[in-house]
């Protein structure tokens, strides 16, 4: 599976989705802050640091006579970790991504439609603009406690390709959470479904030690290009 076509599904498919949905004046500029996983857990489970990648959107809003340039800029902390591929032998096919989005909201209304996203939703997007997953189907629900908040974590089971390699999934998601950075937070972790015994416990380690802390010591640091036509709006 390719990271960056990975990375590039989420944002478009879940983050950037609400730049749509932001026509108020004054609202033309929200940037979130990179969300981490805490060392001790990420290195427990495992994992390495990847990538921090920048995911920004813009759109023209209008309403009424008013009309306004709208800037969201969102990030996905990822780590990974080398299990087995069958045929590709060990890979880095276990990957825990950490997503953070502004919570922007006047007057008590939020503005942002993924904090009212159940996992479902969210899933059903990156499924339609993610080429490499397919098939998804889902398994389960359980709770979860990230920063403190109880929230849903699902399990989905989808067809993925890995480098040209086809095999099945099992693919996590939560439900986000208000940050004290003002921010909305959820976390994405997908590992072989063959590897399901060794993997999920690690998993879903990482996403419960989520932070909104960023944490780039080892993680380069990635970016993707705006985009100068507008984002479709998926909701």
């Amino acid at each position: 599976m390719n990271r960056r076509t990975l990375l590039g599904g989420v944002g478009v498919a879940g983050l950037t989705a609400l730049s749509g949905c932001l026509g108020v004046v004054g609202m033309d500029e929200h940037e979130a802050s990179p969300g981490s996983v805490e060392e001790g857990v990420y290195e427990d489970a495992g994992y390495e640091p990847s990538v921090v990648t920048n995911i920004a959107a813009e759109e023209e809003v209008s309403i009424g006579p008013y009309s306004e340039r709208i800037s969201v800029t969102n990030y996905a902390t990822e780590y990974q970790k080398e299990v087995s591929m069958g045929p590709l032998g060990n890979q880095s096919g276990a990957i825990a991504i950490v997503l953070t989005t502004p919570q922007i909201g006047v007057a008590g209304q939020n503005f942002n439609p993924i904090e009212d996203k159940s996992a479902e939703e969210f899933v059903e997007m990156l499924e339609d603009e993610y080429d490499d997953i397919s098939n998804v189907s889902h398994d389960e629900d359980d709770e979860i406690t990230i920063l403190g908040t109880e929230t849903t974590r699902s399990r989905f089971v989808a067809d993925a390709n890995y480098d040209g390699y086809d095999t099945t999934i099992d693919l996590h998601v939560s439900e986000a959470v208000p940050t004290d950075n003002d921010d909305l937070l959820l976390t994405i972790c997908l590992y072989p479904q063959d590897a399901r015994d060794d993997e999920e416990g690690d998993a879903l380690e990482m996403m419960e030690g989520a932070s909104s802390d960023e944490e780039t010591n080892d993680t380069d640091e990635d970016s993707t290009d705006e985009d100068d036509d507008g984002v479709r709006e998926l909701l």
